[in-house]
């Protein structure tokens, strides 16, 4: 097996966990994600200040925030929810940044609250801010659409033209007078052309997008950038022949369009970069572990798990190639073909189709790699499945529960329906 399918237990391990806590379960591996923030930290060690804005719609646990807290991340909220869990490790404006599209009053007045950077989808949000919040934030920013200049693009985030985000760049001039004229002095610039990107020169072709928009802006509106937001879509190496972007070289590259646009010593403050990475700083730290309930032999051959769709949904949406290991048989013959499944009355609850993998027996357990990001903030409800639970190994190699797994009564919990919740032991 390749060494980017490493394993967090054996066999046995994983027994004595399914005898603590059951199966399935999320394990997270505290020691490796440190490491990959400290890794991209130092990349980029050479921007002024640059911070590293993890997305809470990846993984909203608290737990998980409180870790990245300390790795000096800050937090990428889109909703109330993410506002409030972020509230809950940071309160400062460097700390974090709403991003956010189709926005309710009630968002925005609670990101203002807290001083977070706004980060501004829709042209026509900043008169509805202003009429509805009044006072703007200390620092606001705008998403741009660079269809009319740059055509790379890929199928998660669509064409831009197709994409329902940001602004256009006519937009975006007339977003920065409106601020300029309401006397607003702190802005940032951000953009997002792609996702699961495994090419580091488009990577740093958008870096190269942003900064000459930001040269462009200030010299035509006479107002002075604090910070490009770059992107949050770095792709990881699911496929065993894909290889992982090369974070170093990527911020020595964008160094160079840096250093070959940006004139910090003609600037109030030296102009920051910040991102947005999330699946490349997490994806590859997590397993989901499942046990083998049943086998079916049909028309094909199935092995039906005691997790599903409900607990990781992006096999069903995007047809996403997730590695999968069989425990105690790491090293035997890839001689059988199987759709791994599980239990939703829906025929597209599947982990994989057609998967090479040894002869797999019930009750073996089933391991698929990369589970992190977007996992279980994915997870909902069909069928009346239930959550599951989620296991964080700490660097101590101490295994914490750091969330429960769902019950009917959370499940019914929302209704008072008779005596539902009464028959629920």
């Amino acid at each position: 097996m390749q060494e980017k399918y490493n394993l967090l237990y054996t066999k046995e391990e994983i027994q004595a966990l399914d005898r603590k806590f059951g199966t399935p379960f999320l394990i997270f591996d505290e020691k490796a994600l440190r490491e990959k923030v400290r890794a991209v930290n130092k990349a980029f060690s050479w921007c002024p200040d640059f911070k590293n804005y993890y997305a809470v719609k990846a993984h909203p646990n608290p737990y998980i925030l409180e870790i990245l807290k300390q790795e000096w991340c800050g937090m990428d909220c889109s909703s109330l929810g993410e506002l409030y869990l972020s509230e809950a490790i940071w309160n400062t404006w460097t700390d974090i940044m709403f991003t956010s599209n189709n926005t309710p009053i009630e968002e925005y007045k609670k990101a203002k609250q807290l001083d977070a950077i706004i980060n501004f989808d829709d042209i026509s949000h900043i008169d509805y801010y202003k009429d509805n919040v009044w006072e703007f934030p200390s620092v606001v920013c705008c998403r741009y659409n660079p269809w009319d200049e740059k055509t790379w693009w890929n199928d998660i985030i669509w064409i831009p033209s197709e994409a329902k985000y940001w602004m256009t760049k006519i937009q975006i001039f007339e977003a920065y007078k409106k601020f300029k004229d309401y006397g607003l002095t702190r802005f940032g610039l951000h953009t997002m052309v792609m996702s699961n990107d495994l090419n580091p020169d488009s990577l740093v072709e958008t870096a190269r997008l942003l900064l000459e928009l930001v040269v462009e802006i200030e010299q035509k509106l006479n107002i002075e950038f604090e910070f490009i937001n770059l992107w949050g879509g770095v792709w990881i190496p699911y496929h065993p022949d894909d290889k992982a972007v090369d974070l170093e070289y990527v911020a020595s590259e964008i160094k160079k369009v840096y250093d070959e646009l940006i004139d910090n010593s003609s600037r109030k403050n030296p102009l920051n970069i910040v991102m947005e990475q999330w699946r490349n700083i997490t994806w590859p730290y997590a397993q989901l572990v499942s046990k083998v309930r049943h086998k079916k032999e049909t028309y094909k051959n199935y092995v039906w798990l005691d997790s599903s769709m409900s607990d990781f949904m992006r096999p069903w949406v995007y047809g996403s190639y997730h590695h999968i290991t069989v425990l105690g048989k790491e090293n035997s013959p890839q001689t059988h073909t199987y759709d791994i499944t599980g239990s939703l009355c829906e025929n597209n609850d599947k982990f994989a189709i057609d998967r090479k993998l040894p002869e797999i027996e019930i009750w073996d357990y089933i391991v698929l790699h990369d589970a992190w990001a977007h996992w279980n903030a994915m997870w909902f409800n069909y069928n009346a499945k239930l959550k599951c639970k989620e296991l964080l190994l700490k660097e101590n190699g101490e295994v914490k529960l750091i969330k429960r797994a769902e019950t009917l009564k959370d499940y019914f919990s929302t209704t008072d329906y008779k005596n539902l919740n009464d028959l629920i032991k």
